[in-house]
């Protein structure tokens, strides 16, 4: 008998069954989980220091605030008590042009003022100097809300001004650059801030700050000086965006960048690659064969060569097991071989001892006895001999092959008086067990030996078909002498019925009889055809 073994190990056909969901692999798992832990680190640090620059910002807008409020009251306070002056100054000079005490105050008032270029000039009606220098052209306009006109001259400095009720006298008064900034730089400022002068459009800067590069965050902060419409921009830098800055935010995403790849590579080098070339081996391992681990075991990771020895192991447990079991089928085939000899033998031996009485036989009576007897054992010889011809292949016993020598052996068999009988075969080349066969095989020759008995020159035909269900086959044994007679009921009766109704209980299938034809028909199981 062949050797058995078992199916390789269809790889494609294992990836054909998983889902076909789009899979992550392990690594990939691994590296995403170490990455989102990782991120959620890098973000934490890029918020702790995008929160320490907004308290940095935070505390220069409070410093700005307050250098701001310091730089508009102190000019605010100096222009509004020039302008007091001068506003006292055109009173008392539009009633007496000539009061020169009153202008001698004015004077008095801009004479430390005037160190720095500032200076006043006091007209009439008519603009005729009263008292004064002359000024630059300018023409200041006064705001609704305030009697102190306001403008801007960019470059040299700011022009008020201030009129008479009545219209007889005016002022106006030019203060220069250079004073403003003496005024904001009495305060000392901390850190570095840029003043601007503001009036519809126009801008005197006061305080620049020089250096400031294309990255650099201004804090801006404007404040009404409550003087003709002048407003104060007061600026200062907030914390600026230097390499530092940048390196602070940019490193914790670097290092979880780093850390990502470092962690991709250190899990694809020491885990998937092992892993994949350990799959790969396994794969490909066919039975009987032992695993070659030799492209394992040089992994980094101890539990995969481990893992891999154990693959080892198990692969030469198996063959030596399938060794032994191919040893002990080898046994059992010539076991089963010198059982199937014997049992032929004795078959042989049996049907010898039927012939040789056989011979001996003195009435009709016993003959036909002993040859009855005789095609029972070769109905039986006919399935062993074909049953074991046919189990090496393992494929089931061939009906048409064995009906048709079990055809042979009847007519060789039969009596004189039935020497003018016909068998005409119609056989399908069906497959059937063993168990099938044998009652098919008793059945038939039964079926057969009744028609002769009831004629002996009758012609019949045995014909096996498929059925329409699948798996199943009817067997129709047809002859004129198995019409419905007496003759038949009492062989029925007597002999043959009881047998034939024990083999169509063996076959699990009714045995039919039709008396008007003379047949008889029975479904049979089969395994397939030749």
């Amino acid at each position: 008998m062949a050797s058995i073994s078992p199916p390789p190990i269809d790889s494609e056909a294992i990836a054909r069954r998983r889902p076909l969901h789009p899979r992550i692999t392990t690594g990939a798992k691994l590296v995403l989980v170490l990455g989102g832990t990782l991120f959620i680190l890098a973000a934490i640090a890029v918020f702790a220091t995008l929160q320490t620059t907004r308290l940095a910002d935070i505390e220069a807008s409070g410093r700005l605030r307050i250098t701001a409020n310091e730089d508009a009251r102190a000019i605010a306070t100096e222009l509004v008590g020039d302008m007091t002056a001068l506003r006292v100054a055109i009173r008392a000079l539009g009633k007496d042009p000539l009061d020169l005490p009153s202008c001698a105050r004015a004077q008095g008032v801009f004479a430390q003022q005037s160190l720095t270029g500032a200076r006043f000039l006091i007209t009439d009606r008519k603009g005729r100097t009263l008292c004064g220098d002359p000024l630059p052209a300018a023409r200041p306009k006064p705001t609704d809300g305030s009697p102190i006109g306001a403008d801007i001259l960019p470059g040299e400095g700011v022009v008020l001004s201030v009129d008479h009720q009545n219209g007889q006298a005016q002022a106006r008064a030019f203060f220069p650059l250079s004073f403003l900034r003496t005024l904001i730089d009495q305060n000392n400022h901390t850190s570095p801030v840029e003043t601007i002068l503001e009036l519809d459009g126009d801008s005197l800067p006061i305080e620049t700050i020089s250096g400031k590069g294309p990255f650099e965050r201004m804090k801006t902060l404007r404040t009404e000086l409550g003087i003709g419409g002048l407003v104060l921009r007061s600026a200062t830098p907030s914390a600026p965006i230097t390499s530092s800055l940048i390196v602070a935010l940019a490193l914790p995403l670097l290092m979880w960048l780093a850390a990502v790849l470092i962690g991709w590579f250190v899990v694809d080098r020491l885990l998937i690659r092992p892993l994949r070339q350990l799959r790969r081996i396994v794969a490909a391992y066919q039975p009987g064969e032992t695993l070659d681990i030799s492209q394992v075991e040089a992994a980094p990771a101890q539990e995969i060569r481990d893992l891999a020895d154990t693959f080892e192991a198990i692969t030469r447990t198996v063959a030596t097991h399938e060794a032994g079991l191919a040893e002990g089928l080898v046994r059992q085939t010539k076991l089963t071989r010198e059982v199937h000899h014997r049992v032929k033998n004795n078959l042989q031996v049996i049907s010898s001892l039927i012939n040789f009485h056989a011979r001996g036989a003195t009435g009709p009576e016993a003959m036909a006895a002993y040859s009855s007897i005789q095609r029972r054992v070769d109905a039986l010889a006919v399935v062993h001999r074909h049953h074991f011809a046919e189990l090496e292949d393992n494929r089931g016993l061939n009906l048409r092959t064995m009906i048709g020598e079990l055809a042979a052996n009847i007519r060789a068999t039969a009596l004189d008086s039935a020497a003018g009988i016909g068998i005409s075969l119609d056989v399908a080349p069906l497959l059937v067990n063993q168990d099938v066969a044998v009652a098919i095989a008793f059945l038939v020759t039964e079926t057969i030996e009744l028609a002769m008995n009831c004629d002996p020159a009758a012609q019949i035909r045995v014909a096996v078909k498929p059925a329409e269900t699948e798996g199943r086959a009817v067997v129709r044994v047809v002859s004129r002498a198995l019409v419905e007679t007496d003759a038949l009921r009492h062989l029925i009766g007597k002999r043959y019925g009881r047998v034939m109704e024990g083999l169509a209980r063996q076959l699990r299938a009714p045995l039919h009889h039709d008396p008007l034809t003379g047949a008889y028909e029975i479904a049979i199981p089969v395994i397939g055809c030749d």
